[in-house]
């Protein structure tokens, strides 16, 4: 008996507040005169922060053009009937002219738009091998069992980088001209090409594996670009920050979207005569189309966008804000008229005892 005493009170915890539950404990009791001013407040508050969401939505500004090359929609058409049942279709250019009467507030951000392209389908998202894109060697020579069909080439090579991601990189290029007065030349507009990416993805998910004799392309030696490549991944640009694992466009593309229709950043228009935005005048952009989208029924867009403090053009959000506050004031309503009525009832019922 001693000793199951003992052993017993060698397991109950200490005598205090807090392991005997004793702490004082607060619980509300909501009432209408506490909970009819919360649900006003709250929906006034959403209310508010919803009409400041949509209207700074609204005034932001953009400009965005199809050149997916319907017929009769352009001199883009000329070059998706070029790429009709060719993949990828053959090298070919297009322009889009357009005119600004005034000043395009900036910075102004260019983007391209993919539609009904669902980088979210379950295969396509996980054909990748981040180990790889990390620039590990073993990886490099061996991709794993996911980038399958794109794992390896024909010839027995591994694939770098694999996957159906990397294989389908997004390739069209834009470069955007402007004719300050009718007539006169066209003179290039800066495209800042940097930064462009997520910091987490360019400075640590994505890496070159090690540098063979001060080379890239020794790296990567005894290996072969995705089929729809027209050049190795070590010559995607001559800049030797930019190029292999870690180019900015790489980057951006292998992050994938949650929705069939997506933007992707391509640059920023932010220097020299250009800071301030775009000035009136006639502009010309440029298109290399490669990319065919029409075999999937997609379309592609190239777009130019102003941004607020709320980033960029997103009416949702305050549509959201506005549709939670009106149903909290009309719940308020609700329950204010609710409570009126059974309140009259209950001030009867006493009365009558």
């Amino acid at each position: 008996m001693t000793w199951s005493a003992t052993a017993r009170g060698a397991h109950q915890p200490d005598n205090t507040a807090f392991t005997q539950q004793r702490l004082p404990a607060w619980q509300p009791l909501l009432s209408a005169s506490i909970a009819l001013p919360l649900f006003f407040c709250a929906g006034l508050a959403f209310i508010g922060l919803g009409l400041g969401l949509y209207y700074s939505s609204n005034g932001i500004k953009e400009l965005e053009y199809d050149y997916t090359g319907d017929p009769g929609t352009g001199n883009c058409s000329v070059c998706a009937a070029a790429g009709q049942g060719r993949a990828p279709p053959p090298r070919c250019s297009c322009a889009w002219y357009f005119s600004l009467p005034e000043l395009f507030q900036g910075p102004v951000y260019l983007y391209y738009e993919l539609t009904n392209f669902y980088q979210n389908n379950r295969r396509y998202g996980v054909s990748r091998d981040d180990a790889q894109l990390s620039g590990l060697q073993s990886s490099l020579r061996h991709p794993v069992n996911e980038c399958y069909p794109y794992q390896y080439s024909a010839a027995g090579l591994p694939i770098a980088p694999c996957g159906a991601i990397a294989n389908s990189l997004f390739n069209d290029s834009f470069s955007l001209w402007h004719q300050r007065l009718p007539g006169g030349p066209y003179v290039e507009v800066p495209l800042d090409r940097t930064g462009i990416a997520w910091w987490t993805d360019y400075h640590v998910k994505f890496r070159n594996p090690p540098l063979v004799n001060g080379s890239l392309a020794l790296a990567f030696q005894g290996t072969a670009p995705p089929p729809n490549w027209h050049r190795p991944v070590y010559e995607l640009s001559p800049d030797p920050n930019n190029t292999g694992f870690i180019n900015q466009d790489f980057v951006v593309w292998m992050r994938t979207a949650a929705l069939p229709t997506f933007r992707k950043l391509y640059a920023r228009i932010r220097q020299g005569n250009y800071s301030a935005g775009l000035p009136r005048g006639t502009y010309r952009v440029n298109i290399t189309y490669n990319y065919p989208v029409r075999s999937f029924g997609g379309h592609k867009l190239i777009i130019f966008s102003s941004i607020s403090w709320m980033g960029g053009k997103n009416p949702f959000l305050g549509i959201a804000y506005l549709v939670v506050g009106s149903l909290c004031i009309l719940m308020g309503f609700v329950m204010l008229v609710v409570y009126i009525r059974y309140q009259d009832q209950n001030d009867e019922d006493e009365d009558d005892e």
